[in-house]
């Protein structure tokens, strides 16, 4: 495995563009697998308050730029590093890619990939996770509020006012700082979490029409997308945390060759991220990317 260090050593030695050192870790990696690849990388950890890092519409772009020309009987590998963003641009980006590769497609997860990055996760047939990869929750935000806060507030308001009608001025004020029909908006958006996570997981990894399989889409659904366990939407959910829920998981670690080729792989974009004003790309083994920036793309 090329590490941290070495590709950087790699990148200074040789002199070569950065770009050159990505696609040809890529490469490798696709023809390693006979597979198709696209990672998908965004800087959130760098740049936490720029613009364009979360999943959003504007992704479908890149995946199309990168899908088109593919031999898409081959199958894709995406890899995913992203805090998470829009499930409904999650959803679109799905669809697109399960029409194209017929359900056949891999997420793998060198570090993290977050909230709708989950989402897009277990869509596919198996995710590949190392030790240090992490998924997260799935509960909706609004703002950094979790949806099911907003959701017990409203609901701890009417079961008081019901008892306590004396303190309809506390709620009154405690509750103006939401916009009306909020609550409304809160609850459909855990239930389309719900909703997609369950569809997908059931048209996939597991076989909806089975009562065993419809068990174990239950539970991974109830563990992912709740708050009272969890606690933070920002939970780091590990590989073992995954399977023992349900999900089906491969450990990186179970092919070396594998794992070294990933790992350099993700070294390269993180040092890419990390050393200029990139702030998410697309890209595939053709050499196909879109490629965003602080100074625009």
């Amino acid at each position: 495995m090329a590490g941290w260090s070495e590709v950087l050593k790699e990148i200074s030695e040789t002199q070569t563009q950065q770009d050159y050192i990505r696609r040809k870790y890529l490469a490798e990696l696709s023809d390693y697998t006979g597979r198709n690849v696209i990672a998908y990388y965004s800087s959130w950890l760098k740049h936490p308050q720029a613009n364009n890092t979360e999943i959003c519409d504007a992704d479908m772009t890149g995946f199309m730029n990168c899908v088109h020309g593919m031999d898409c009987s081959k199958g894709l590998d995406l890899i995913l590093h992203t805090p998470g963003g829009s499930p409904a641009a999650a959803e679109s980006i799905v669809s697109y890619l399960r029409n194209k590769f017929s359900f056949d497609i891999r997420v793998i997860v060198p570090h993290m990939a977050m909230s709708a990055g989950t989402m897009i996760a277990c869509a596919a047939k198996e995710i590949l996770l190392g030790k240090e990869s992490s998924l997260g929750p799935i509960d909706p935000q609004f703002n950094g509020i979790p949806a099911y806060n907003i959701k017990k507030e409203f609901e701890e308001a009417k079961d008081d006012l019901a008892k306590n009608p004396q303190n309809a001025q506390y709620w009154a004020i405690k509750l103006q700082q939401y916009p009306a029909a909020f609550m409304k908006t809160a609850i459909d958006a855990i239930t389309l979490s719900d909703e997609l996570v369950r569809e997908w997981l059931g048209t996939c990894m597991f076989d909806k029409d089975k009562e065993e399989d419809k068990k174990a889409i239950d539970e991974i659904v109830s563990k992912l997308n709740e708050h009272d366990d969890l606690k933070i939407h920002g939970r780091h959910l590990n590989a073992e945390f995954c399977r023992d829920i349900g999900l089906k998981v491969v450990m990186l670690e179970d092919d070396n060759d594998l794992q070294d080729k990933v790992l350099s792989l993700h070294h390269a974009y993180m040092i890419t991220m990390d050393t200029t004003a990139t702030i998410k790309i697309i890209e595939n083994q053709n050499q196909k990317a879109m490629i965003s920036s602080l100074r625009g793309v």
